[in-house]
């Protein structure tokens, strides 16, 4: 062996040993085990904490940001003083009818005891006006209540409202023994929803944790082994969720991030602690010492998990490009775990794992294998290999027909009543809905701006108001129109009457100045939201000359169904915007990471089939209704929501990158161990068929739990998750994936050397290193 430690060109920076950075890294967490471990039980004291406060934390309502719903929300907040700018109705039953002595007793003491609230504006009910709107057919009523939330979230008064009415309640027990009081409306809906997606997320916790327990006790075959992912999985969603909580004092987030931590925590931070731990048992197995197997999973294992996860970190990333407060709510909640999950699965796992030794096999299961390798799919590996055309015929084309079905699919609102049943405010929207006033709730909200020359109480500008409210009024999606020309009935505007009207009445639909006017539309039941929300497109659509008559007028529409329509407008405007940037660069990271163009646009292609597969499921079940019972719905919903297009794009895209990093991570480093294709295809499967297959069926379960939830849009991701990565894990990767490997021949590692980032350090085997040092020198040609 030629020393070379007195050539003066040692020391130059050209002639140093080449530094494998995941090596160097893994060294650093083996030899400094004690500081990683210190620094994580640091953040755990200073985070997690936080988590407990994460259902007050977050906002439940949906907003647009810039949006013309938004705007007109602001424009009646600031122009319209007696306007109900934010609002609660509270349902009546069980009393007397409201034009009954005794049911102006019950709203009487109602009234009187919410007026006195600080938060509480004004009321409207029977008492105000003697309409029949106000009288359902058992005697039913409501009350509108205008709130004032003085800078707090809307649906944090629920809780205030509630005692009140309940104290109210009480009071009239002994007479009215069956009254019931129930508050409904957008901001009791979002408070509702709040605490069901928040009990949905503990609940499928708390299913799913010792299901993954024991799956991965058959996975591993020793308790030992079987608890650490378990805890990773756990520590990834509280960290996550503390760190959510202190992200909220900054910027507000959506309830929405709650459900996508806890699916992602228990899915990922469990996979990627799968893996480590596998690892490092296959080095134990080849007699490696404690410290060295852990050095070696952090180093070929590290650096898979973190591809993997920023592979699924880009497609979360690319959420935050929709300017809507769910999706970007989604998108911090995504990454928070992801970090996480990838952080403790490369750090503190091997840290453990150096102290732990064989005691990860402590608790072995007798009749359960210790083992990696798989002599099944070391067979199945061979068939493939084989019969390449077959498998991939057989294995997509039953796939390729429900992948078809993605081209049905509807970002609409689900008709019926998909509420969930035993919420306070969805039993109060049911009875609303039987006196057919529901409308309140989904109310369209115009506000008219008159050119200077006019005014709401000129002869022109009242003239526009009876000719919009008329038009109004004759469409059959509309069953109430209210505005200062249907509330007075004048043909002209008569001064000495409009003086006479209540401050509150004129003051609710018009502003002070005479430059705007608020008109609220009411659809029937039978158009519903999804009614409402074409009524706005509609009008949305018209030129305001042709709507008013009035030349130089200005239309804006809001409400509840015009957010709505903003929300899916924006949320779909910008879907081929983000498909276009996830593909793009998951493309390039991919090339660098595995120095392969065909893998890189394969995996891709991979992804996108088992998109649309996910796709045509939810058309298939939810929109169609086949095993929707199932499911615990009553039929078919017709329609979905309009975040679930892009967010199970996004998540399904992100994840299924998971299982093609695993496979090809070591199909690859079988081939730059000297391996032929076939040979190195098979030792690949044979090494991560079994981890593939523990992981993809403990995210299934992780998935289908929160399709045992009562939230409908969270079932329709839990379903539409389970499906993506039950397929994904199965044909894609280990079946279709492997097929086009074998195809692909030589052609599989081209262009190689064109690229120099290593994903599991290929060229090891043509190397000597100094495991010491974490150096790697190449042997002389």
């Amino acid at each position: 062996m030629i020393d070379d430690r007195a050539n003066p060109l040692r020391r130059s920076r050209f002639a140093r040993p080449m530094i494998n950075p995941a090596f160097s890294l893994a060294n650093v967490v083996v030899e400094r085990r004690w500081w990683i471990i210190a620094i994580w039980l640091t953040l755990a004291a200073l985070v997690i904490p936080s988590a407990s406060h994460v259902e007050q934390r977050l906002d439940v309502a949906a907003s647009v940001p810039g949006s013309e719903s938004e705007h007109v929300q602001k424009l009646i907040a600031s122009r319209f003083p007696a306007a109900f700018s934010s609002y609660a109705v509270v349902v009546v039953t069980g009393g007397a009818s409201p034009a009954s002595p005794d049911g102006r007793t019950i709203l009487t003491q109602l009234r009187r005891g919410l007026s006195g609230l600080p938060v509480v504006t004004r009321t409207l009910s029977y008492l105000d006006a003697a309409d029949s709107a106000f009288v359902g057919a058992n005697g039913e009523t409501y009350m509108v209540v205008g709130l004032k939330p003085a800078g707090r979230r809307p649906d944090e008064l629920v809780p205030y409202l509630r005692d009140a009415t309940r104290s109210v309640q009480l009071g009239l027990h002994e007479r009215f023994p069956e009254l019931q009081l129930r508050w409904t409306g957008e901001i009791a809906l979002n408070y509702d929803l709040r605490k069901t997606s928040a009990a949905d997320a503990r609940n499928a916790e708390r299913r799913v944790l010792p299901i993954t327990a024991l799956m991965l006790l058959l996975a591993f075959g020793a308790v030992a082994a079987a608890l650490l992912p378990t805890i990773a999985g756990a520590l990834s969603i509280s960290l996550a969720l503390g760190g959510a909580v202190l992200l909220t004092h900054f910027f507000p987030l959506s309830l929405l991030l709650q459900n996508i931590v806890v699916m992602l925590g228990l899915g990922l931070g469990i996979d990627y602690a799968l893996l480590m731990v596998g690892r490092f048992r296959e080095g134990l197995l080849e007699g490696m010492s404690s410290r060295d197997a852990a050095r070696q999973a952090a180093e070929k294992a590290g650096h898979t998990i973190a591809l993997s996860g920023a592979s699924v970190a880009i497609a979360f990333s690319a959420l935050l490009i929709v300017p809507v407060n769910e999706m970007r709510s989604i998108a911090v909640g995504g990454l928070l775990v992801i970090v996480v999950a990838v952080l403790l699965a490369t750090s503190l796992l091997p840290a453990l794992l150096s102290f732990m030794g064989a005691r990860i096999n402590a608790g072995r299961i007798r009749g359960l294998s210790l083992g990696t390798a798989s002599e099944r799919w070391r067979r199945w590996g061979r068939f493939v290999c084989a019969h390449p055309l077959a498998v991939l015929v057989l294995a997509s084309a039953p796939l390729g027909a429900i992948a078809l079905q993605a081209t049905r699919l509807t970002s609409d609102l689900p008709r019926g009543d998909w509420l969930p049943r035993d919420m306070e405010s969805s039993r109060a929207f049911r009875t609303l809905t039987g006196m057919r006033t529901s409308g309140i709730v989904n109310a369209v909200r115009v506000v008219v701006e008159f050119p200077r020359a006019a005014t709401w109480d000129s002869q022109s500008g009242w003239a526009a108001l009876r000719l919009v409210s008329a038009k109004l009024a004759a469409d059959p999606r509309v069953s109430r129109v209210r505005s200062l020309t249907t509330a007075t009935g004048l043909i002209s505007p008569n001064l000495d009457v409009l003086a006479a009207l209540p401050s509150d009445v004129r003051g609710s639909m018009a502003s002070a100045d005479g430059r705007l006017a608020l008109i609220e539309v009411l659809p029937t039941e039978e158009a519903g939201a999804r009614g409402a929300g074409e009524m706005v497109r509609d009008l949305r659509r018209m030129a305001p000359e042709s709507l008013l008559g009035l030349p130089g007028t200005v239309v804006r529409v809001g409400g509840l169904p015009a957010l709505n329509v903003d929300y899916e407008t924006s949320t779909l405007g910008h879907f081929k915007t983000i498909v276009l940037v996830v593909v793009a660069v998951t493309l390039v990271s991919l090339l660098l990471g595995f120095r392969s163009a065909l893998i890189a646009i394969k995996a891709i292609a991979l992804n996108l089939f088992s998109v649309a597969v996910a796709f045509g499921a939810v058309v298939l079940v939810f929109q169609d209704g086949h095993g929707i019972r199932a499911l615990g719905l009553d039929g078919a919903l017709g329609g979905t929501f309009p975040a679930i297009p892009l967010i199970v794009f996004c998540v399904v895209f992100g994840l299924s990158m998971d299982y093609e990093v695993f496979l090809v991570a070591r199909i690859a480093e079988a081939k730059a161990g000297g391996m032929s294709e076939d040979d190195a295809i098979v030792e690949g499967l044979a090494r991560t068929g079994g981890l593939i297959s523990s992981a993809a069926a403990i995210m299934i379960a992780v998935f289908a739990a929160f399709t045992l939830g009562d939230f409908v849009l969270i079932k329709i991701l839990g379903f539409a998750l389970s499906v993506a990565v039950l397929v994904d894990a199965t044909v894609m990767r280990l079946a279709v994936g492997p097929a086009l490997l074998k195809l692909g021949g030589r052609w599989n590692w081209w262009p190689g050397k064109a690229f120099r980032v290593a994903v599991v350090g290929p060229k090891e085997s043509l190397r000597r290193r100094d495991p010491r040092a974490g150096l790697s020198t190449s042997p002389p040609s």
